[in-house]
């Protein structure tokens, strides 16, 4: 019986060990942090850009290194996975792409046709997470990686990590992970939202807005040269159009499915027009959205309302807001008009020009549908949205002017 039990328990350890037999050690693996797309020279063909962290820098236990933060390569090939395996005919170590933060794409490639080909092997090898940002860059793919330049960070991965995550929690860009771009793309309704990013700087005039720019556009001085702003938007598949930053907090904040914190943004002063109130919008509450649908007209009404709350941070104006009530509801009624009136310019690009909406307003007609055939058949994006009738208000619940009621008097300072 003794003999029985070890021949058991031996028979365990067995087991338990062959999940070994594949390890590797870290120094034994490349890890790819970042995956650039661009057109290939022939047809068919694509070229391939990996950003490769050298995980012993930045580490308490390598303090002081010359070693390099990372390596960028760049090699031809038809898909990600077997580009992969090319390129370890010249990089020393097993590339590996589980800790993959950021799939990079050309602004030219993503506009073609060819985009949703090559991109589709993202989606089938376990290798590749479903939660990569998507990234759509103005200039090629490889020039973006290669020109990308962080001063403050040595790790790439905590660069990407870092950057996307306070973006996003302000709401200049969106949420644009890989699983949301085929889910959306696949459904075949609604318009998928990347992040838009450039090295390349563009000549423009300063709006005097903080979000009315994308990225390329942000007049900036010195740091890093790679701007995160604005979105790029996709219809089925491909590239249609690019949005700013104001836009895009707009998608941000009519969107459900979007995990928005507060941002701080500016408003025009309804009293004195040449210049802004600084604010810091905080949306507590989901928007409401109310959708009817006529089946025999095949034509929707949809009714929005969003609550926010209000801290005003700065008057350069210097008029009384926070203790006038005239000039308090003036306020209120100007902020939330300016809202509003931003957010009907939008909804009137999406029906008139894109055919379809970036707010993912599709989750809701679904339920007046008995099955997808008949959903289908109603055709969101070509029928129901373009000519549904929408409302939107906005609703400001709350107004604080922060720890100060009563700002300097200029006439008071200057006697």
């Amino acid at each position: 019986m003794k003999n029985f039990c070890k021949i058991i328990f031996i028979f365990i350890l067995f087991i338990l060990l062959t999940g070994c037999y594949d390890k590797a050690e870290l120094e034994q693996q490349s890890y790819v942090i970042a995956i650039g797309l661009d057109k290939g020279e022939k047809e068919g063909t694509f070229s391939f850009t990996f950003q490769i962290a050298n995980p012993e820098v930045g580490s308490t236990l390598s303090a002081g290194s010359d070693e390099e933060a990372e390596e960028t390569i760049s090699i031809t090939g038809n898909d990600i996975v077997t580009a992969t395996n090319t390129a370890n005919s010249f990089v020393t170590k097993r590339i590996v792409l589980d800790q993959t933060k950021v799939i990079v794409v050309s602004e030219e490639l993503a506009r073609s046709e060819d985009f949703l080909r090559v991109i589709q092997s993202a989606s089938r090898t376990p290798q590749i997470r479903r939660g990569v940002e998507m990234i759509v860059s103005k200039e090629k793919a490889s020039d973006f990686l290669n020109n990308n330049d962080p001063k403050m960070e040595q790790r790439p991965h905590k660069y990407y990590q870092y950057m996307l995550n306070r973006a996003k929690q302000t709401g200049i860009i969106p949420e644009a992970d890989l699983h949301r771009f085929f889910q959306i793309t696949e459904g075949d309704a609604d318009l998928f939202l990347a992040i838009y990013a450039t090295t390349e700087k563009a000549e423009t005039e300063d709006t005097g807005t903080e979000d009315e720019y994308i990225a390329g556009q942000i007049p900036q001085e010195g740091g890093n040269v790679t701007q995160f702003m604005g979105s790029a938007v996709f219809k089925e598949g491909m590239l249609i159009d690019i949005i700013d930053g104001q836009e895009t907090r707009i998608c941000n904040t009519l969107d459900k499915t979007m995990g928005m914190e507060e941002l701080l943004s500016t408003y025009p002063d309804p009293i004195a027009p040449k210049y802004r109130i600084s604010a810091d919008y905080s949306q507590k509450e989901e928007p409401v959205i109310d959708v009817s649908y006529n089946k025999k007209t095949n034509h929707a009404k949809i009714s929005v309302t969003v609550s926010f709350n209000l801290e005003i941070l700065a008057i350069p104006s210097m008029i009384d807001y926070a203790q006038n009530e005239k000039n308090q509801k003036i306020l209120r009624k100007s902020i939330e008009k300016n809202l509003e009136n931003k957010t009907k310019e939008l909804i009137q690009i999406s029906q008139e020009e894109y055919g379809s909406d970036p707010f993912y307003w599709s989750l809701y007609i679904r339920k007046f549908f008995k099955d997808i055939p008949a959903y289908e058949k109603g055709d969101w994006n070509k029928k129901i949205f373009p000519n549904a009738e929408i409302d939107v208000n906005f609703v400001l619940k709350r107004l604080d002017f922060g720890k100060m009621l009563n700002d300097s008097n200029l006439n008071d300072v200057r006697d």
